[in-house]
């Protein structure tokens, strides 16, 4: 995992130039928007339990047969395990939110995640349902304008969202 300082010097020295003014106001931005993200990270984060739990019950809401017997989250071991995933893609989710950076989202959690599932038969469509669901929580609870740094946070949400859609479609 790099961060936006270490990938930005990184691409610049393998091409053999400095780093463009371009890439300075981008570096620029994320200094500017620091407050915002670990606002985000820190509500998203006190919420996590909350936003996995309330996730998992609409998600056996609407799809009853998960916890049926016989179901991919029947029994307290299956539904614990399904929770603790939930748990650690909403945690990467956040990683990748305060650094910026997809990367570790990417390379430590959802790489290969796909073909986990795939052999042990857990149903790649219900986990990116769920994961639809933390997002929805996770950005209604990053977005709530009280007492977080001011000012415009829509492109902050979008990109968390986006971190969400990763995951989602990895898993789906």
């Amino acid at each position: 995992m790099l961060d936006a300082y270490t990938r930005v010097v990184s691409q610049a020295d393998a091409r053999g130039d400095y780093v463009s003014s371009s890439q300075l106001d981008a570096l620029d931005k994320v200094v500017a928007d620091g407050l915002k993200r670990i606002d985000a990270v820190n509500r998203i984060t006190g919420s996590a339990s909350a936003i996995v739990a309330n996730a998992a019950r609409a998600l056996f809401a609407e799809q009853p047969q998960l916890i049926a017997p016989g179901g991919n989250a029947y029994t307290n071991r299956r539904m614990a395990a399904c929770l603790r995933d939930m748990e650690i893609i909403l945690r990467y989710v956040t990683y990748a939110t305060f650094t910026g950076d997809a990367s570790v989202l990417n390379d430590r959690c959802l790489n290969g995640l796909r073909e986990t599932y795939v052999a042990l038969g857990v149903p790649g469509g219900s986990v990116a349902a769920g994961v639809q669901k933390m997002k929805d929580a996770a950005i209604a609870i990053a977005n709530d304008r009280n007492n977080i740094t001011q000012g415009d946070c829509s492109s902050l949400m979008s990109e968390i969202a986006g971190y969400f859609d990763q995951a989602a479609a990895a898993v789906g």
